[in-house]
């Protein structure tokens, strides 16, 4: 019997997002207002690591946590962190690299992506607006970050719970924009590294691509650890990063796609009903007008 093909996660490509599985298995796309339904298997595994363009799957088939946000086991951790561009262990990669500014709403964010992946970093990220800086070497990309970072405080990380407080209610367009180029405009102050060409300034509104609305999206409850033979279900309102908020009839539902990695997934009878765990989430508390 073979062995079911499981989550490995979700990535972008082409603007879209798609569920991509441990097995050699076509990726699902997934599309603003697509009704989804899948069941869980009966059990979560560490999948293995992604290395010289193939799986190499976990040697011990560790389980899981339901509770892990990811699909890897410490061992495989190790392993991945070993050879890879975001942990400076992969310093000869010989491709294109692009500097970027990602705004996150609360945050604007300095990072670098391989140049021939385009936007995907970013959908990945769950920007909601960006531009490109430079495009050049590995290591001069490397020290343009720094360079930004110690130069104007412009951070190299958000969190997750930071980026989607600010879905809550972001800023708008405009002021994104404005942030990105005020912020761009400064490179002209700094000691540019050679390695690394400036790039024609080009700002770019996600919010479209992932459906989230102007003024923000509340869900009511997010999906918590799973259980064996749970169903997700529901219609994709918005997606954005590696979250899907789907709307359901106990509400709308905010989605973590890493805690479906590593189990099977089957898919199921559209309309089936959501029995995957969640709990409420409060209520946000947004500044009131002033009385006078």
């Amino acid at each position: 019997m073979s062995e079911p093909a499981r989550v490995a996660g979700l990535v972008w490509n082409g603007g879209l997002p798609q569920l991509e599985w441990s097995a050699a298995t076509p990726r699902t796309p997934l599309r603003l207002g697509d009704e989804i339904a899948f069941a869980t298997g009966q059990d979560r595994q560490c999948i293995g690591i992604w290395r010289n363009g193939k799986r190499l799957g976990c040697p011990t088939r560790t389980p899981l946590a339901a509770t892990v946000h990811g699909p890897l086991c410490p061992e495989c951790q190790t392993m991945d962190r070993s050879y890879s561009i975001a942990a400076d262990t992969s310093l000869d990669d010989p491709r294109e690299f692009a500097v970027y500014l990602a705004h996150h709403g609360s945050r604007v964010k300095i990072g670098i992506t391989a140049a021939d992946r385009g936007q995907a970093r970013l959908l990945e990220q769950g920007a909601l607006s960006s531009t490109f800086l430079s495009s050049g070497t590995l290591a001069a990309a490397r020290r343009v970050e720094r360079l930004f970072t110690s130069a104007f405080g412009v951070t190299d990380r958000v969190t997750s719970p930071t980026k989607r407080t600010a879905r809550l209610d972001p800023p708008s367009t405009l002021e994104r924009a404005d942030d990105l180029q005020t912020l761009a405009k400064n490179v002209s102050t700094l000691d540019w590294p050679a390695g690394q060409t400036l790039r024609p300034l080009d700002v770019i509104d996600h919010t479209p691509t992932y459906g989230l609305p102007a003024n923000g999206i509340q869900p009511a409850h997010t999906l918590t650890a799973l259980t064996p033979y749970a169903v997700i279900s529901g219609r994709i309102t918005c997606q954005i990063a590696r979250d899907l908020y789907l709307e359901t009839p106990q509400g709308l539902v905010l989605a973590d796609t890493q805690l479906l990695s590593g189990w099977p997934l089957t898919p199921t009878d559209p309309g089936s009903p959501f029995t995957a765990p969640t709990e409420p989430i409060a209520a946000p508390v947004l500044p009131q007008d002033a009385l006078f």
